[in-house]
């Protein structure tokens, strides 16, 4: 330790440890862990990993995780996008997801990304973790959560890859962005349960979905894919809007589903996913009841007859849209108050 001469008797213990050179400043912190508490997923590590530039994701998974953690016991991490200048939450910054490393010790992984190309050192436990046979949950945009260049090491999980086709999304997802099936930010989505599956245990509790995003167009599921939940298109933006007339709705695209997954290394994952998932989708209990009940099966617990999906804290989400997230926003600010 260098030698320090103290010239005033009553410089203040801060000062004298910071002089001295005895410990080093903390590092700005780059993602938000809820620990969780006495419930039925105590013990149980659950990694959400957002970066979407349109949805709110930032505002979306720290809610769930807050839900998760607070009503139910499990402990929760959310990774963001940062600008590594600043520190801050930038979700149209497309290359930096600090501390997907939690990954190689958490239970499930829940995914809200979009169009992400991340170094080798970010990327790899994310492809390690879809390769562990844990099971995974993806939101909206994570069919398309990937952009990679086709020279880099993970160029195969891109949206467009041929081998496999549509990467990451539709690999282990189902499917890789197709369209908007509804009219974006026209024509909202009102869930529609499949009878064949309406005792399924995600669906427990479920009854009135509502969500402010349009449709997404689906079309590569698998026929083992099982669908839980059709969505159908509305007329307008308010839940008493009718279902458009026509082709839209003839069929309905499909909603939410599960699916099994055989990763690379003949691991098999329960896999959810569902298009619904921006921040404003969340206003809808019925949903996050849906969300809660997906990490319960995923991991193979039994889900409750009505989980409480209570909001936690204060939440008023931001509507959807480019450049339309909070600036300034380090994760800190999601810490519990």
């Amino acid at each position: 330790m260098p030698h320090c001469r103290l010239s005033y008797p009553m410089l203040s213990l801060v000062a004298l440890i910071v002089t001295c050179g005895a410990a080093p400043v903390r590092a700005e912190q780059q993602w938000v862990t809820y620990e969780g508490g006495e419930g039925p997923g105590k013990g149980r590590h659950i990694v959400f990993v957002s970066g979407d530039d349109e949805y709110r994701s930032e505002e979306a998974c720290p809610q769930l995780a807050k839900i998760l953690s607070q009503h139910h016991g499990f402990k929760c991490t959310v990774l963001f996008a940062i600008d590594p200048q600043s520190g801050e939450i930038k979700p149209d910054f497309q290359t930096n997801i600090p501390g997907t490393e939690v990954l190689n010790d958490a239970d499930m992984m829940v995914v809200f990304l979009r169009f992400r190309n991340l170094p080798d050192e970010q990327m790899k436990p994310i492809v390690d973790f879809t390769n562990s046979g844990k099971p995974i949950l993806g939101l909206r945009t994570a069919t398309h959560a990937f952009n990679i260049p086709g020279d880099a090491t993970y160029a195969k999980w891109s949206w467009r890859s041929n081998d496999p086709p549509g990467g990451w999304g539709q690999a282990v997802l189902g499917d890789t962005w197709i369209s908007h099936h509804g009219s974006h930010k026209h024509e909202a989505t009102r869930g529609v349960i499949n009878p064949e599956f309406a005792d399924h245990p995600i669906l427990r509790g479920v009854k009135d979905v509502f969500g402010l995003t349009d449709v997404y167009g689906i079309k590569h599921l698998r026929d083992d894919d099982q669908i839980l939940m059709r969505g159908a298109v509305l007329a307008g933006m308010k839940p008493t809007d009718p279902p458009v007339e026509g082709p839209k709705n003839n069929p309905m695209m499909p909603l939410v589903w599960t699916r099994m997954y055989q990763g690379e290394t003949g691991n098999v994952s329960r896999v959810v996913n569902t298009t619904m998932g921006a921040s404003v989708d969340l206003e809808c209990e019925d949903l996050r009841r849906l969300l809660i009940n997906a990490c319960y099966w995923g991991l193979k617990m039994d889900v409750p007859e009505r989980a409480n999906v209570d909001i936690v804290g204060e939440f008023k989400p931001s509507f959807y849209g480019f450049g339309s997230y909070t600036k300034g926003v380090k994760p800190s600010a999601h810490n519990l108050r």
